[in-house]
């Protein structure tokens, strides 16, 4: 009895993790994801800081959809102007898309919005002047660096 339950357990983990694998896309490096903010994002918030974004477009691959619009994801400060030391542009990473309840990692170009007037000088490089927002809904395009199985 024991034994006919195990087996039907060991069946039924089986079935699904093969389901799964058949569902699994791979997003070839390249391919652009257009995201729209779900809240503001200033050039003075810190390096690191996430921030909620949800998938403009669908994905498509080979004819298919493999990420629907409005799936979640999340968008990282990369650099800001939140430095004591002067100011840098603002720069924002694609990190994660949800697929299935999970989140997966993703590498992208950066984003950089556009920024108020910068200055270039001999000894801090290029600096912001003034302080930047990205608005709540917001699009912005990210190109995947490398592919991405989901």
């Amino acid at each position: 009895m024991i034994r006919d339950k195990f087996i039907a357990f060991i069946f039924i983990i089986s079935a699904c993790v093969a389901a799964s694998s058949l569902n699994a896309a791979t997003i070839p490096a390249r391919t652009t994801i257009t995201v729209r903010t779900l809240s503001s994002i200033s050039s003075t918030d810190r390096v690191g800081r996430t921030f909620g974004a949800q998938v403009d477009q669908d994905v498509v691959v080979d004819g298919k959809v493999v990420v629907k619009a409005g799936t979640k994801t999340l968008v990282k400060i990369q650099s800001s102007g939140a430095l004591p030391r002067g100011s840098k542009a603002l720069t924002l990473d694609l990190t994660s898309i949800s697929v299935n309840g999970r989140d997966v990692a993703v590498k992208t170009n950066s984003f950089e919005p556009a920024s108020p007037k910068t200055v270039r000088g001999k000894r801090a490089g290029q600096i912001s002047i003034g302080t930047f927002v990205v608005q709540p809904r917001s699009k912005m395009q990210f190109q995947l660096t490398q592919a991405v199985t989901l």
